[in-house]
C-alpha cells in the first residue's frame, strides 16, 4: 500500500483591506522578502510536504508567477486562482486535487511563523484522524453578549482555544463535507474545520498545539509585530553547524577589516575551508574602508585575482565610550562613518561582482541595536541603521539573488570591546572564533535579510540563536 501524498495549499486569496497598504497583504515584503515567499520557504523545508499549491488572489495572481521558476521552492507546482471568499477559495483547491486520501493542510500565506514541530504535528495526526485544527489556548478570558450589549455567559476559559492554521484533512472528508454545504442555502462558514464540524459531526476534528508567534498579518500593526519578530525571533542550528565550517573550496571571500578579533577568525576559518581569501584593513593593506575609490581598487584586486567575489564581509567597526556632549566631533564623525556609510560603501561596490557569483554580503551589528545604550549613543544608532541596510538591500537585491546578512553577536573577547570595557569575566564573553564559525555557516547559507544573533548562553549549549 502507497503512502499518500501530503499536499500544502497556501490561501493567499486576500486583498489586504485592513491592512491598508494599496496591495494585497500576502506580497508586504518583510525582513527582504513577501510574506508568503517566508511562508513557502517554511513549507517548502518540510520533509513531509511532497507538493505546494497556492491559491491566489485573482486580480494579482501574475505578480507570484516568478516564484514557479525559483528553484528555493522545488516543490511549488502550481499557482491557481481563488475565489471571492474563503470558502469559495478552498473549493477551488479540492477540486483541483485528487485522491481521497491524499493529506491536505491549508494554511494562510500570512501566518509566515509556522515551524517545523506544527506542520509534523498535523501530518502526523492525518493518520489517525480524518480532520486536524491548530489551536492555542486563549489568554484572554472570553465573554459572551446579548443584543443589547450585556454579559450573557462567561465561557471556562480553560476550555477555549484560538483557531490558526494549518487545518488538516484527507482530502475525501473535506471534499464530502463542501459537497453537503453545497445543499444548504443558509451555509456559512468562517474556516474549513467549521464545515466538518457542521456537516459532518460524525467526524472528530483533532486539535494540535499552536504557537503565539504563528500570527495572521491582517492589521496594521501586524506588520509592524511581524517585523520585529523576524529580527528576534530565533530557531537552533544544529551542533554540526555551530563546531563546524562549511567547505568552501573554490569560493572568493573578501573581509574589511579582519586584522584582529572577529574578522581575524573568519580570515583564518575561511583559508582553512578551502577559500580564497583576502583581508584588508588601515592597519595591514593600508585601506580606508570610508573611502569608496580605495574599497572599490581592493575589490578589483580580488577580481582579478580569482576571477570570482562570492562573500564579503564587513567586521570593521570603532566602538568609543562616552557621553554624546562630551564626545569630540572628530569620534562622532568617525563612528558614523565606519560603522554605517562603510558598510553601504562596501556593499555598492562589491554588488556589481556578487551578481555575477549570486554572492552574499554579511554585515554585523551589535545588541545595542534593539535599544540606545547611554555612553555609546552614536554606536547604538549606527548599528540600528545597519540592521535597516540589511533589511532593504534584501528588499532591493531580491531579484539579482544577491544576498546580505548581519550577525548580531553577543558581548565577544575583542581587543575593541577590551579597550571599550577593560577586562571581562571570559565566561561571560563569546570565542571570536565561535562567532567566527557562525558567520561563515551563514554566509554560504540562503538567507537574506535576516539578523543572526549569537549569544554565549546558546553557545555554551551547543546551539546558537539565528533567524529561521
Amino acid at each position: 500500500m502507497s503512502t499518500p501524498r501530503t499536499v500544502a495549499v497556501v490561501l493567499a486569496g486576500g486583498i489586504g483591506v485592513r491592512v491598508g497598504l494599496g496591495i494585497p497583504k500576502q506580497l508586504i515584503k518583510i525582513a527582504g522578502k513577501a510574506i508568503v515567499e517566508h511562508t513557502l520557504e517554511a513549507l517548502d523545508a518540510s520533509p513531509l510536504i511532497d507538493e505546494i499549491v497556492i491559491m491566489m488572489n485573482a486580480a494579482a495572481i501574475g505578480e507570484l508567477d516568478h516564484l514557479l521558476d525559483n528553484d528555493r521552492f522545488g516543490k511549488l507546482t502550481r499557482i491557481l486562482p481563488g475565489g471571492e471568499t474563503r470558502n469559495d477559495t478552498t473549493q477551488l483547491a479540492i477540486a483541483a486535487l485528487d485522491g481521497d486520501d491524499t493529506k491536505v493542510l491549508f494554511h494562510d500565506a500570512v501566518r509566515p511563523f509556522i515551524d517545523d514541530r506544527i506542520i509534523e504535528d498535523c501530518v502526523r495526526a492525518l493518520d489517525e484522524y480524518d480532520a486536524v485544527d491548530t489551536a492555542i489556548p486563549s489568554a484572554d478570558t472570553i465573554i459572551q453578549v446579548d443584543e443589547n450589549r450585556l454579559i450573557s455567559g462567561i465561557p471556562d476559559r480553560s476550555l477555549l482555544r484560538r483557531g490558526q492554521t494549518p487545518q488538516a484533512f484527507r482530502l475525501g472528508t473535506i471534499r464530502r463535507a463542501y459537497e453537503l454545504a453545497a445543499g444548504d442555502p443558509h451555509f456559512k462558514a468562517t474556516d474549513d474545520c467549521g464545515v466538518v464540524f457542521t456537516y459532518l459531526p460524525e467526524v472528530p476534528i483533532y486539535v494540535v498545539d499552536g504557537t503565539a508567534e504563528n500570527m495572521k498579518v491582517t492589521e496594521p500593526i501586524d506588520v509592524h509585530i511581524a517585523d520585529k519578530l523576524f529580527q528576534l525571533q530565533s530557531a537552533s542550528l544544529s551542533l554540526e553547524s555551530v563546531t563546524a565550517v562549511p567547505d568552501l573550496t573554490g569560493k572568493s571571500v573578501v573581509v574589511f577589516g579582519g586584522s584582529y578579533g572577529i574578522g581575524e577568525s573568519i580570515v583564518d576559518q575561511a583559508r582553512a575551508a578551502g577559500a580564497h581569501v583576502r583581508e584588508f584593513s588601515r592597519s595591514t593593506t593600508g585601506t580606508d574602508i570610508k573611502s569608496a575609490k580605495a574599497v572599490r581598487k581592493a575589490l578589483a584586486a580580488v577580481q582579478a585575482e580569482a576571477g570570482r567575489i562570492d562573500i564579503v564581509i564587513v567586521t570593521a567597526g570603532v566602538l568609543r565610550v562616552a557621553p554624546l556632549v562630551d564626545s569630540p566631533k572628530r569620534d562622532l564623525k568617525d563612528t558614523i562613518q565606519v560603522n554605517l556609510i562603510a558598510p553601504a560603501i562596501v556593499a555598492r561596490e562589491a554588488y556589481p561582482y556578487l551578481v555575477a557569483t549570486a554572492g552574499q554580503v554579511v554585515l554585523f551589528t551589535s545588541s545595542s541595536y534593539t535599544r540606545g545604550r547611554a555612553g555609546y549613543s552614536a554606536y547604538s544608532a549606527t548599528k540600528a541603521g545597519v540592521v535597516n541596510l540589511t533589511q532593504a538591500l534584501a528588499e532591493e537585491w531580491d531579484e539579482s539573488r544577491v544576498r546580505i546578512n548581519c550577525i548580531n553577536p553577543q558581548r565577544t573577547h575583542t581587543p575593541m570591546r577590551t579597550q571599550a570595557f577593560g577586562e571581562e569575566p571570559l565566561d561571560t564573553l563569546l570565542d571570536p572564533a565561535d562567532v567566527a564559525r557562525v558567520t561563515l555557516n551563514v554566509a554560504a547559507s540562503d538567507l537574506t535579510g535576516q539578523i543572526v544573533t549569537v549569544q554565549v548562553a546558546a553557545m555554551r549549549a551547543g546551539a546558537v540563536a539565528a533567524p529561521r
